[in-house]
Parts: C-alpha cells; sequence; structure tokens
C-alpha cells in the first residue's frame, strides 16, 4: 500500500457475528471475524461450501436474507457505521459506494428488459442525466467490459448472451456510477476455465485503472492467487488464516491452509492421488468446541478440542491455531 494513504481502511469490519434463530436455537453462521480493505485493495475470502464467506458479504451490504441478522459486531465504511443506517440509506449506498456481483448473473439480470434498460435505470437513479446521455455511458461500459458491437448489443435482452458476456454485463452494472467496493461472490465459478481467466484479467484491470476495491469471494485458490493482494481463509464461520496472498500461499501456517494448498494438483508432478482434508465441513448445528477444525486437523492436542484459538501474528500472517499462540496456551513453554 502506498505510504501516502490515509491511515484510515476504507471497510472495516470489527467482530462480525450473524445469527439465523430457529425453532430449535439460534443457529451462528459467522463467529466473530474482523478484517479491513484498503482503498484499491482486493481482499480473497476463501474456503469451503459452508464456511459463512457469502453470508458476510450478504452481511455487508445489506443483504442477508431473513431471519438472518448481524447480532454483533460493526461495520464501518469509510468511517462511518453502516451496519445500523437503515433500508433507504442503505439502499443509496449500495448503488452509489458499494455494488455487488453474484454468481449467477441471471439473478441481477432482469429477463423482461434488454441490458440497456436494466443499465441506464441503473445510471439515472443515482446520477442526474437525460435518457440519452445514460444511453451513452451504457455503451460505454459494456465496451469497457469487452462486450464487441455494444452499440447495437445494449437493446439485446440476457437471453441472447452467453453465460459470459452476461457477467460481463453484471460487472457493467456494478460499475455503472463507479462504486468504491465490489463484493463480487464467486463471480467465475459459472463459466468455463477460459472464460474464468478472462473474468478475472478485466476484474484485475477495472481495480487497477478505476482504483475500486474488491472482497473476492471463491473457493478457488488459483483465482486467489491470480487476482487478490491478501487472502483471508474462513473455517466453519471463522478466519483461520489472514494475510499476504504469497505468504499465505507460500507458507501457510493453518493446517486448514495447508490442506487446501496441498490439495492443488502440481502440473509438473507425477501423481497417483490427489491429497485431501479428511472428514467435511461441520454443519452449523454440530460446531465443535475449541477449534472449529480439531476434528479433521493432523496436528490437533487437547488444547484444541476445548478453548477457541484467535488470531496472533505468525511471521507476515495471522494464524487462529494454538500451534502458534503461546502466550494464550495452557502449559506455555512447554512442547507438543
Amino acid at each position: 500500500m502506498s505510504e501516502a494513504r490515509s491511515n484510515q481502511h476504507l471497510l472495516s469490519v470489527e467482530n462480525l457475528r450473524v445469527e439465523f434463530p430457529t425453532r430449535r436455537g439460534t443457529l451462528v453462521a459467522v463467529d466473530r471475524i474482523s478484517f479491513h480493505i484498503d482503498e484499491g485493495e482486493v481482499l480473497g475470502v476463501v474456503g469451503e461450501s459452508g464456511a459463512g464467506k457469502s453470508l458476510t458479504g450478504a452481511a455487508i451490504i445489506g443483504l442477508l436474507e431473513p431471519p438472518g441478522r448481524v447480532a454483533e459486531g460493526n461495520i464501518v465504511f469509510d468511517g462511518e457505521r453502516i451496519d445500523d443506517i437503515g433500508y433507504e440509506k442503505m439502499r443509496r449506498l449500495r448503488g452509489n459506494q458499494i455494488a455487488m456481483i453474484f454468481q449467477d448473473p441471471l439473478t441481477s439480470l432482469n429477463p423482461l428488459f434488454t441490458v440497456g434498460r436494466q443499465l441506464t435505470e441503473t445510471i439515472r437513479t443515482h446520477v442526474s442525466i437525460d435518457e440519452r446521455k445514460a444511453r451513452v455511458r451504457a455503451i460505454e461500459l459494456l465496451n469497457e467490459v469487452g462486450i464487441p458491437a455494444a452499440d447495437r448489443r445494449v437493446d439485446q435482452y440476457p437471453h441472447e448472451f452467453s453465460g459470459g458476456m452476461r457477467q460481463r454485463v453484471v460487472i457493467a452494472l456494478a460499475l455503472a456510477v463507479n462504486p468504491r467496493l465490489i463484493i463480487a461472490d464467486e463471480p467465475t465459478t459459472a463459466l468455463d476455465v477460459s472464460i474464468q481467466a478472462q473474468i478475472i484479467t478485466l476484474l484485475k484491470r477495472l481495480c487497477r485503472e478505476h482504483g475500486t476495491s474488491v472482497m473476492l469471494i471463491t473457493h478457488d485458490m488459483g483465482v486467489i492467487a491470480e487476482t487478490a493482494d491478501r487472502v483471508a481463509v474462513m473455517y466453519a464461520g471463522r478466519i483461520v488464516e489472514i494475510g499476504p496472498v504469497g505468504d499465505v500461499i507460500k507458507r501457510a501456517s493453518h493446517p486448514y491452509t495447508r490442506g487446501l494448498m496441498n490439495s492443488i494438483p502440481v502440473i509438473r508432478q507425477d501423481i497417483e492421488q490427489l491429497v485431501q482434508i479428511d472428514g467435511s465441513m461441520p454443519r452449523l448445528t454440530d460446531i465443535p468446541p475449541g477449534c472449529a477444525f480439531n476434528p479433521r486437523c493432523p496436528k490437533v492436542f487437547e488444547t484444541c478440542r476445548t478453548e477457541r484459538p484467535e488470531l496472533v501474528d505468525v511471521g507476515a500472517t495471522k494464524a487462529a491455531c494454538w500451534l502458534y499462540d503461546y502466550a494464550r496456551r495452557p502449559g506455555a513453554g512447554s512442547t507438543t
């Protein structure tokens, strides 16, 4: 980050807890997580399905489906707390300052309207310009995200675009009023590998040219390695490791992160069987005490089963693991 940049983070999330009340009790889907995103930074959020990645993004932008709720913590955007600002103010913030890109572009596009109409309505909702200027801006946006013959395709409907082109339209919608933060929730998962690479390249270029910050939610470490500046690894609603992407990938500290990295095949190696992490992510109704990863962890010892570890410095990264939290570990100074 530039030394000239303000010490204030663009987005700060502190001790966020997301709950779902049920008849059988309250389920904790996101359990007291904290992180920040700076201006122009790409933060990757990675983990298996059910880790709480998408719910974290939805909580930030105020799109939690009832009965989900933010039960604890603060979400601060550009110095202002936004988790308690009310529906109308959040709706204006969502359009002007924060945008979201969903995994399936069809959930963001109305099949009954042309992409041009959807773009111009989005622009005119937040910017005071006439229909003609809004249409010109819509065509400019389609050109910017790499849609050929934009002046013609602006009058086409979503079903007339391929999956990759629809995702480009969604990115154009997200950029329509120059937001400062984009939350991209699995933006490449539904696309084939070659189109994924194009979308990743597009996101990187747009961040560089617009100075936009991105929270990139994915389960794909390859996408994170290619795109992110820093990465937060989530497991069972908690952040287990966070730090610069190069350090996390090359020198993973938490056993779960190591497992994720070891499960990625290396093209130059001839192996008979891929490495895997035994077991599966626990259900919200059955998250174990202590470290949530302890039933699957090859390094587990007794403290892991009873006490929750907090994030501590491990070189350039932070990891929530008793292997490194010597100060709080019972019997500190002993070896395991």
